[in-house]
């Protein structure tokens, strides 16, 4: 299913698992050949730029909450 010698490009859900692995640094061989060999980059760039919007925003949200929760 996730063969790199495949010559489908990767789901949805492959591109976004690729993203945060990415983000998180462990990425692996086999995936990313698979990202660089049938995957589009604008896919990759844009999905890249979301998960960090999105993540920047739950850090805040939890930022937030620990300090109204905290009285600050």
């Amino acid at each position: 299913m996730d063969d790199p010698v495949d010559n489908k490009p990767p789901s949805f859900w492959q591109m976004l698992h690729s993203v945060m692995a990415a983000a998180f640094g462990v990425q692996s061989g086999k995936n990313r050949e698979r990202d660089f060999t049938h995957g589009k980059p604008s896919h990759f760039v844009i999905l890249g730029v979301l998960f960090t919007a999105v993540f920047g925003l739950t850090l805040f949200a939890i930022v937030k909450l620990v300090l109204y929760l905290a009285g600050v």
